[in-house]
């Protein structure tokens, strides 16, 4: 339990801190510092989990960690457990009424990354994707509040966007750990295999299959818009913020004509703060402001 008990919310702000390049970052910066704080604590939660998974190369001690790590949530919900961001995240779990299933397939998701690290198909993709990226929008949309019962149909659509997005950026860097998460099935009807990928090669074929990938990750996009009402839009700046941030890399990745293998994809920190300001002052801006950042943005 050592790991546990050294694990607090202060040990874990400088780390917030000093993630200012994070996309979490810019976009939850303009909430009301209740939910923000809420919105941190959650963060902590993923972002420990995720590194349990990503850290080190024992595979069984990463499920031992994480067991531990899953039976220590439900300890501190029933106030008994000694991690301290836990006991945080059990308190802002009771405030906002979280339904705790969200936070059990979150984990199931970090659980697939060391059980499986190849995909058959785009069905087996998206059970992945709901459960590591939908999962916490299911999460934040109980923080941010909501009138109609579909928006956490946007939450589920955007969250399966944002995993692809990034799934596409890190390919490079999930092929050095052993990870390929572009289906078997997209692959072969491509013709590029997944040697290829491993090597890195940056050919006719990957730049088909990328422009494939891209187009389903733009259908989800528009799938997560079509979700959202309108009375709901004011309470979810915050994922309307990251939607727009990802959808920016994107556009990069696609800009890039594809190429991820040469360098890694990514957004300035002030284009990233530019984004979340003008969805937070739409309203009080000239309507064709978004020229400056030179595309249409889904939110």
């Amino acid at each position: 339990m050592a790991a546990l008990t050294v694990y607090t919310a202060e040990s874990f702000a400088p780390d917030l801190a000093q993630n200012r390049r994070s996309n979490f970052f810019y976009s939850f910066l303009f909430l009301p510092s209740t939910k923000r704080e809420a919105i941190e604590t959650i963060y902590a939660f993923c972002r420990y989990t995720d590194d349990i998974v990503d850290e080190g190369s024992d595979v069984k001690e990463k499920h031992r960690r994480l067991r531990q790590w899953t039976a220590e949530l439900q300890r501190a919900l029933y106030g008994e457990s000694r991690s301290t961001i836990l006991n945080k995240l059990s308190s802002v779990i009771k405030k906002f009424n979280i339904p705790v299933r969200h936070f059990h397939d979150l984990l199931k998701g970090m659980e697939m990354d060391l059980k499986k690290n190849r995909y058959k198909t785009f069905d087996e993709l998206q059970e992945y994707c709901y459960r590591a990226a939908s999962t916490v929008g299911l999460i934040c949309a109980e923080v941010f509040g909501y009138h109609h019962d579909r928006t956490k149909q946007y939450a589920i659509n955007l969250g399966i966007a944002l995993q692809l997005t990034n799934i596409l950026r890190d390919i490079k860097s999930d092929a050095k750990r052993g990870r390929i998460y572009i289906p078997r099935e997209d692959l072969r009807r491509f013709g590029y295999s997944e040697e290829e990928l491993m090597d890195s090669v940056y050919n006719e074929p990957f730049r088909n299959l990328m422009k494939y990938e891209c187009e389903r990750a733009h259908e989800f996009f528009r799938k997560a818009k079509s979700c959202l009402a309108e009375d709901d839009k004011p309470l979810f700046y915050a994922a309307r913020a990251m939607g727009n941030i990802y959808y920016l890399l994107l556009l990069r990745i696609e800009r890039a004509n594809y190429d991820v293998f040469s360098k890694r994809i990514r957004l300035a920190s002030p284009v990233k703060f530019l984004v979340a300001m003008i969805l937070r002052m739409r309203n009080k801006l000239p309507k064709n402001f978004h020229r400056y950042i030179r595309t249409e943005l889904p939110a």
